[in-house]
């Protein structure tokens, strides 16, 4: 089982950007995901976006689609970055980051967004954007 440990989050205005970063442990698989969901107050966990070791793709939810980025900060893969720009509130969550320890035959594609595919999550970090 993978540790993932997530940082970054905090208040932000509307408009504004944060980056989070979720720091991976107990990898030791040459196919993984990683990806980040977030959960709002109220509201189901949702996906956001996921990259894949292998050949670096990735995915993003239509709703952050533009404004969020996802990225290895270096070739060791240990640490996931989600850059968010151009914030709402409606971005207001509690973010995950969850690892996905295998390789689908069908890629990454069509099963990434589902949570229940996941094998190891963090603990969260809370983003709130307000004025």
């Amino acid at each position: 089982q993978a540790q993932l440990v997530e940082s970054g989050g905090g208040l932000v205005q509307p408009g504004g950007s944060l980056r989070l970063a979720c720091v991976a442990s107990g990898i030791t698989l040459d196919y993984y995901a990683i990806a980040w969901f977030r959960q709002a107050p109220g509201k189901e966990r949702e996906a956001v976006s996921c990259i894949s070791s292998s050949d670096g793709m990735t995915f993003y939810a239509d709703s952050v689609k533009d404004r969020f980025t996802i990225s290895f900060r270096d070739s060791a893969k240990t640490t996931v970055y989600l850059q968010m720009n151009s914030l709402k509130p409606e971005d207001t969550a509690v973010y995950y980051c969850a690892a996905l320890l295998a390789l689908p035959v069908s890629g990454y594609g069509p099963v990434w967004h589902v949570a229940s595919n996941y094998d190891s999550w963090g603990k969260g970090t809370l983003v709130t954007v307000s004025s």
